[in-house]
């Protein structure tokens, strides 16, 4: 007779699923599924410099978002205390009922506690923490997206450090070999009752890593937006999100400054954004 199995350590099916359990569905036909977004971006402060460039951003996000299927919700310049207020109205809105998923894009000055409103003046006044994100849109105060796919994107700064280090081929470690690659392009600035999981369905792609400084032309924008924008275009047709992010973070491998970082992921199944059926 078989051992009984704990149910702490319940069998592993996934390899025995059908495929379509493994994406997230897309119930309704794209003329009613009410796709939504939020946008959020600061670009002038009363006390730190303007973010020159980010108005690019603000236009190749939004044109992203709708070319996807999203209605996006764009704000300007607000203090952390507004950016709460207007994530709390888009967490109640209606149309994520008949949604499928939502994409949460956030751009700002940042230090490591969160993103900067616009009377920030250093790394504890005016201070949105990402933590807040979380709790706004978790199946607990945003159940409209329960078990739908929630996309944080995040362009801001992390740090003031660097995200990057010297190294050598050689065997000697004390023997680094300058590389070019670690020039600074001209321009550049740093920048029903049932038990659910509190929090599920997210994936969140970071500019940088923790610490660390992001990147932007004051003219074209962010490095970071700008790639995330063309491998979007690239792969959603073909590609699911986190392999998407993957690409994201590739397209970095030259430029060794900054590194997108996927973190506070917990989705359960790949997502599609046109999965074809």
């Amino acid at each position: 007779q078989p051992a009984k199995r704990s149910p702490l350590h319940p069998p592993t099916t996934e390899c025995c699923l059908p495929p379509s359990s493994q994406v997230y569905p897309i119930h309704l036909p794209r003329e009613t599924r009410t796709r939504r977004a939020l946008l959020i971006c600061n670009i002038e402060f009363e006390h730190l410099r303007r973010r020159d460039g980010a108005e690019m951003d603000v236009e190749g996000m939004r044109k992203l978002l709708e070319g996807l299927g999203y209605a996006v919700d764009v704000h300007c310049n607000l203090t952390s205390e507004r950016m709460v207020a207007v994530m709390n109205d888009f967490a109640h809105h209606k149309d994520h009922r008949t949604s499928d998923s939502t994409f949460l894009v956030f751009m700002s000055h940042g230090v490591r506690a969160g993103l900067c409103g616009t009377k920030s003046k250093d790394e504890t006044t005016d201070i949105l923490s990402l933590d807040i994100i979380y709790d706004r849109f978790n199946n607990k105060c945003c159940q409209a997206l329960l078990g739908k796919p929630k996309v944080v994107i995040v362009q801001s700064c992390r740090g003031g450090n660097v995200g990057s280090v010297m190294v050598s081929d050689s065997a000697d470690p004390a023997m680094p070999t300058p590389s070019s690659a670690h020039t600074i392009p001209a321009g550049l600035e740093n920048d029903a009752i049932c038990e659910v999981h509190l929090e599920s369905d997210f994936a969140t792609l970071h500019s940088s890593t923790p610490d660390t400084v992001s990147w932007r032309h004051p003219v074209t924008g962010s490095i970071f937006i700008q790639c995330l924008i063309e491998q979007f275009r690239k792969h959603a047709c073909n590609s699911d999100l986190q392999e998407i992010f993957r690409k994201v973070q590739y397209s970095f491998g030259k430029f060794p400054r900054q590194l997108p970082a996927q973190e506070r992921i917990t989705m359960l199944r790949k997502f599609y954004l046109f999965p074809g059926f």
